[in-house]
């Protein structure tokens, strides 16, 4: 009786991994909306986190667009490396009052 059992339970593990193997995922790009309009409170904390930008030495940070909602920080737009992407998104950690930071940065290709 072991026998006859083998083949059928090999045969289901090849349909099973042939089944869940062959599975393909679609990753659908993620939207997140930015807020129109900022509260006076927002907007003190979008033109700190500028201010921190624009004013670093290591990385030119300026053509970085800030917005935010809530201690929700929004970056956005081209930076010149991975490694600008990353210092933009530390110095927006940084300021006082964020709460968390969407990054939306680019870096040129």
């Amino acid at each position: 009786m072991k026998s006859a059992a083998a083949p059928r339970l090999f045969a289901a593990s090849l349909m099973l991994a042939f089944v869940f193997g062959c599975q393909t995922t679609q990753t659908d790009s993620i939207t997140v909306a930015v807020p129109a309009v900022e509260t006076p409170q927002d907007e003190a904390l979008s033109k700190s986190v500028r201010e921190r930008l624009i004013g670093d030495k290591k990385a030119d940070l300026g053509g970085v667009t800030v917005v935010s909602s809530s201690g929700t920080v929004y970056l956005s737009g081209t930076v010149k490396s991975l490694e600008a992407r990353e210092h933009a998104i530390k110095i927006a950690w940084e300021a006082r009052g964020v709460q968390s930071v969407v990054n939306r940065l680019e870096v040129e290709k």
